[in-house]
C-alpha cells in the first residue's frame, strides 16, 4: 500500500514537473509574446521574462521589437524623362504593436518588403534622373511616406529609408560625361572672360599713368626683357624704336661725306685752231690697203683706265687729249 502511494506521488510529481517544463516560457528583453487561448487573442501582451502558458490550451507567438534592416531588391525601372535606371535602397522598420503583428498580417517582414518594391518602382516613374541623382533626401521621404501608410495597419512602423544606388546604362554616363564637361569648359571660359576683363581695365589705367612719363615705357621693356631672359631657353629679339635708327642714320652721314675724297677737275678739251693761211689743196692720195699695218711708232698709246673714285661720290675720268695722226701731216705755214 505504502509502495503504490510512493509510486503514484513520484508520478504525479515527474507529471507535474514535465508540466511546469512545458508551460514555462521565456520572453527576452526585446521580445513580446502574444498569447492565443484555444485561437482567440488574449489581451495581455507578455512582457520580457518568465512567464507560464497552458500547454495544449495556450500557445506564445514572441515578437522582435528591434529595428530590422532589409535591404530592398534593385528595381529596373523608366523615369519620368525616358532614361531607364536600375535603383536599390534599403530601409529600416520595427514592430511597435506586437498584437497587430501578429494578427494583421501573416508575414509582416515579407509585407514590408514587397510594400517597399512597389513603392520603389512608383517613385522611379514620378521622378526625372536629374531628382534620383541630386534631390535624394525629397524622394527617400516620399518612399517613406508610402511605405507607412499601410504598415500602420500591421503594427510596424517605418523608421527611414534610403535610396542607396542608381545605376545608370553606359551610353548615358557617356552622355552626362559629355554634358559636365561642356558645363565646366562653359564656366571655364566665363571666368577667363571676367578675368580679361578686369585685367585690361587695370591696363588701362597702366597705360593712362604710363603716357604722362614716356620713360616707363621703356622701363617696362626692360622688364620685360629680364623676365624673358630669365628663363634661357628661347632666341630674344629686342625690338629698337624707329627714331633710334632715323639717328643714326642722319648722324652717319656727315662721317661718309668727310671720308669721301675730292672730285678731280676735268680738263676741258681744246678747240683744234685753224690754220693762218689757206692750205693748198692736197692731191688724192692712192688708199691704202686694208692689210697695210701702222709702223709701231705710229700706234696710238693705250688710254689709261678712268680713276674710280669712292663709292659715295664716283669722280669722272680725266679726259687724255688725242694726239693727231701721222698719217695725216700737218700744212705748212
Amino acid at each position: 500500500m505504502v509502495q503504490e502511494l510512493v509510486i503514484a506521488i513520484v508520478a504525479a510529481a515527474s507529471a507535474g514537473a514535465l508540466y511546469t517544463a512545458a508551460a514555462a516560457k521565456v520572453v527576452k528583453q526585446y521580445e513580446r509574446g502574444v498569447v492565443l487561448r484555444l485561437g482567440r487573442l488574449r489581451d495581455d501582451v507578455r512582457g520580457p521574462g518568465f512567464t507560464m502558458v497552458l500547454p495544449g490550451v495556450e500557445r506564445l507567438r514572441k515578437v522582435n521589437m528591434q529595428i530590422v534592416t532589409m535591404p530592398v531588391p534593385a528595381q529596373d525601372g523608366i523615369t519620368r524623362d525616358n532614361v531607364t535606371v536600375r535603383v536599390d535602397a534599403v530601409i529600416y522598420f520595427k514592430v511597435v504593436d506586437a498584437a497587430s503583428a501578429v494578427i494583421q498580417v501573416e508575414d509582416y517582414r515579407f509585407a514590408v518588403s514587397q510594400m517597399a518594391q512597389t513603392s520603389l518602382r512608383s517613385i522611379i516613374g514620378k521622378s526625372d534622373l536629374d531628382d534620383l541623382l541630386s534631390n535624394r533626401e525629397k524622394l527617400n521621404q516620399g518612399l517613406e511616406l508610402m511605405i507607412d501608410s499601410p504598415a500602420v495597419g500591421w503594427g510596424v512602423q517605418i523608421d527611414r529609408v534610403e535610396i542607396k544606388d542608381v545605376s545608370l546604362p553606359e551610353t548615358m554616363k557617356r552622355s552626362m560625361a559629355r554634358q559636365a564637361e561642356a558645363d565646366r569648359e562653359r564656366r571655364a571660359r566665363v571666368i577667363n572672360a571676367d578675368a580679361e576683363l578686369q585685367a585690361s581695365k587695370k591696363l588701362a589705367e597702366a597705360a593712362k599713368e604710363m603716357s604722362a612719363q614716356p620713360a616707363a615705357l621703356q622701363l617696362r621693356l626692360l622688364q620685360t626683357v629680364v623676365a624673358v631672359a630669365a628663363e634661357k631657353n628661347s632666341t630674344l629679339v629686342l625690338p629698337f624704336p624707329v627714331e633710334l635708327l632715323r639717328f643714326l642714320e642722319r648722324a652717319q652721314q656727315p662721317v661718309q661725306q668727310q671720308m669721301a675724297p675730292p672730285p678731280q677737275a676735268v680738263q676741258p678739251q681744246q678747240p683744234t685752231q685753224p690754220p693762218r693761211h689757206a692750205q693748198a689743196p692736197r692731191p688724192a692720195q692712192p688708199q691704202r690697203p686694208a692689210q697695210a699695218q701702222r709702223p709701231a711708232s705710229a700706234q696710238p698709246r693705250p688710254q689709261r683706265p678712268p680713276a674710280v673714285a669712292p663709292p659715295p661720290m664716283p669722280a669722272p675720268p680725266t679726259a687724255v687729249p688725242a694726239r693727231p695722226s701721222p698719217s695725216k701731216p700737218l700744212a705748212k705755214h
